[in-house]
């Protein structure tokens, strides 16, 4: 069987600097309106939540308006510092959904849930409330137009993210097409003979343990599991890389076997090169979204 190729520094180090380029030319094309419209949703939104709870100063009387409207409920996790994500106010109060009828049934949960933004209320944003007193004109614009912000630029981020990775996604499924693979169905592969037949992939699906975005059977009957990763800073990219895919390939390859399965991860973004040649060495091969035909070349090799 043929070996997947091991890149040298200089190699990574040449891909890196050309995705870094690719990243920079893309976030300095991205159109500065989806942020702006955004902001003007979320604006609305900030505005009818102080409106709803009289400036913060009645959490208590609109609660269930408020925690049973998808979109007051946003914004209202983007009233602590740091904002709260769902998942995290579920957890520091104690509940299992915030749905309206659930919550009608549930007063304790409310005032849970209440209690959570109320200990951690942005102080700097809302300075009134901590006072005690009514907000000027000026601080309570000040706090819309700041709260705004943040739910903005995070919706953009994660958009951001999302879009990057169904694009990588996309092109390396039409890649895996253009060499005459089949798309099949996703499904649970608790070992090997679950996988696809030589020949064929599927979208995201668990390999064993863990989840792969792209699983492909390949021609020699190897099982590849690719991981699209998306990095927006050298930072970003050990969380991304070597905590994330790299772990996933020692995984696979510890519950596989290492003439079993060829773990594989196609870049895109910000990464330093110690951290491509860290991830390398611990078993995961590495391809670029800017450039497939390595990837597809390697494939069609394994005929």
């Amino acid at each position: 069987m043929i070996e997947p190729p091991h890149w040298t520094p200089d190699q990574l180090e040449i891909d890196r600097q050309k995705a870094s380029a690719a990243f920079s030319k893309e976030r300095l094309e991205e159109p500065l309106e989806d942020y702006l419209e955004a902001f003007d949703e979320y604006q609305g939104h900030v505005e009818d939540l102080l409106e709803a709870t009289v400036d913060l100063s009645d959490l208590d009387t609109p609660a269930l308006d408020v925690l049973g409207d998808p979109r007051l409920l946003e914004a209202f996790r983007y009233l602590a510092a740091p904002p709260i994500s769902s998942d995290d106010l579920k957890v520091l109060a104690d509940v299992r959904s915030f749905t309206r009828s659930r919550l009608d049934h549930s007063p304790a949960e409310v005032q849970r849930l209440l209690a959570v933004v109320r200990q951690v209320l942005d102080r700097r944003r809302f300075a009134w409330v901590i006072e005690g007193r009514e907000p000027t004109e000026a601080e309570r614009n000040a706090a819309v137009m700041a709260s705004a912000a943040l739910m903005a630029a995070s919706r953009t981020q994660t958009g951001r993210r999302t879009k990057g990775k169904d694009l990588q996604e996309g092109a390396v499924k039409e890649s895996l097409t253009a060499l005459g693979f089949t798309e099949v169905p996703s499904r649970s592969m608790p070992n090997i003979s679950h996988a696809p037949a030589p020949g064929e992939f599927c979208g995201e699906s668990r390999l064993g343990t863990r989840k792969g975005d792209i699983i492909v059977r390949l021609w020699d009957h190897r099982v590849m599991p690719i991981e699209c990763k998306v990095s927006n800073s050298s930072t970003n990219s050990v969380k991304r890389l070597n905590n994330d895919a790299a772990v996933k390939a020692a995984s696979w390859k510890l519950d596989f076997g290492l003439r079993q399965v060829v773990p594989t991860a196609v870049l895109s973004g910000v990464y330093k090169l110690h951290n491509l040649v860290d991830a390398q060495e611990r078993g995961l091969t590495i391809y670029w979204a800017h450039d497939l035909k390595p990837m597809t070349d390697w494939i069609d090799k394994t005929k």
